[in-house]
């Protein structure tokens, strides 16, 4: 073989090599078609309330080149929406955002899911609790409100999202803290939860800051404790006492706000859309977001991730159990 026939040919395998590498910065893979942006819960709620913010972002910032459709599968608890995202195994074009209910249901329904079935990418924030009661009412501390249902139990309805989910185990620990009893209401959704105090069908609620926050600001509502162990630190919210310094018991529990992926997706898409989820964090629209409907802003991927899932997850069964929230089939 002559020199310049060696020459040519290297060239040529040189120029074939390089056009089958990604373009410097490109990222190895991206959404080619819209991406299903799952719910687990119906609309107005904060689940509901992320996801749309999220995918107004992505496109705000031209920060993914397909839309994020947000799809609202809230049947059984968000069983319908789990056992969706698990069956659509493999698919890099549908993520799920997730509430603790990503652990509570399994447990309440003994539906065939469980959390590390899907595909972790990022916890995106925590979210608070907040005690209300209609504005209306003449309770201005959670003690008076509290003594007032131990003296009539059972007559004093809480509103809540779904059944044996975060809502009726946070009524569930205020019972058995308080020694009172509520009549639990399940609804659909926090937005229809908070509606549902203002039009005085329901005596409290146990809603997320963000889901009542506009009738709060409009004067409908009032907040009486954060169930939390410190306060929220932000202005408007930090003035809402905790439960423990209301009353001097402690009721304290987060919620997850979390973005999963079906299982089985190829590696590079998840890595995309970790790296996507943690620019939208960066952005200032999601700060102030987070400041707006007093979220606790906590980015987490990877294995620290994991171990606080395996950890929650503990967390929610002891938690159903003390409730007598598991199903039968669960406690095998």
């Amino acid at each position: 073989m002559s020199r310049w026939l060696r020459l040519i040919l290297t060239a040529g395998l040189g120029i074939t090599v390089l056009s089958a590498l990604p373009a410097a910065g490109a990222p190895a893979w991206q959404p080619t078609k819209p991406v299903e942006f799952v719910v687990p819960a119906g609309t107005g709620g904060g689940a509901d309330l992320m996801a749309r913010f999220i995918s107004a972002v992505l496109q705000k910032n031209s920060l993914a080149p397909q839309n994020f459709l947000v799809v609202n599968k809230a049947g059984g608890a968000g069983a319908e929406a789990f056992l969706y995202v698990k069956f659509a195994r493999g698919n890099p074009h549908v993520i799920v955002i997730t509430l603790s209910s990503l652990f509570t249901t399994p447990m309440n329904t003994g539906i065939p899911f469980k959390y590390d079935q899907l595909t972790p990418l990022a916890m995106m924030a925590l979210d608070y609790f907040i005690l209300w009661v209609n504005a209306d009412t003449p309770y201005k501390t959670a003690q008076e409100y509290l003594d007032a249902v131990r003296q009539k139990p059972g007559e004093f309805k809480m509103g809540g999202t779904g059944s044996a989910q975060e809502d009726q185990i946070l009524t569930i620990q205020i019972e058995q803290a308080f020694g009172v009893k509520f009549t639990y209401l399940p609804l659909s959704g926090g937005g229809q939860v908070c509606a549902t105090l203002v039009g005085k069908q329901v005596d409290s609620t146990v809603n997320n800051p963000s889901e009542c926050v506009g009738h709060w600001k409009a004067g409908r509502v009032r907040p009486l404790a954060v169930l939390y162990n410190s306060r929220i630190d932000l202005p408007d919210w930090r003035e809402i006492p905790t439960m423990k310094e209301a009353t001097g018991k402690d009721v304290s529990y987060l919620m997850l706000r979390g973005v999963f992926a079906p299982p089985a997706i190829p590696k590079d898409a998840e890595e995309y859309y970790v790296d996507l989820l943690r620019r939208v964090t960066q952005s200032a629209d999601w700060q102030k977001y987070i400041d707006d409907n007093a979220l606790r802003g906590q980015f987490m991927t990877g294995p620290p991730f994991i171990k606080w899932l395996e950890e929650a997850n503990a967390l929610h069964r002891d938690l159903m159990i003390k409730g007598g929230l598991l199903s039968p089939i669960s406690k095998r």
